[in-house]
């Protein structure tokens, strides 16, 4: 999945967020929902907008950055 034929970011819609192309659908959105345990056709259906390919392009756009940055988290000091 090229998942820059789906996600844009432009400074003047969402505050620069990541969108979904031609919506101001942001990722984090897709991501939060997606995180909570709502299915991919959930999202489709409150989202009209959007399309399952869209939803897909989300997830492996966070997967690009998952990649790029370590987040340093806290060790067990068990």
């Amino acid at each position: 999945m090229n998942w820059r034929e789906r996600i844009s970011v432009d400074p003047n819609v969402c505050h620069g967020q990541a969108c979904v192309r031609s919506t101001r659908v942001m990722v984090s959105v897709i991501l939060d929902n997606l995180a909570e345990g709502t299915t991919v056709q959930q999202i489709v259906a409150d989202y009209p907008s959007l399309a399952v390919e869209d939803v897909r392009a989300a997830i492996a756009y966070a997967a690009d950055l998952a990649r790029e940055q370590n987040v340093p988290l806290p060790s067990d000091a068990a």
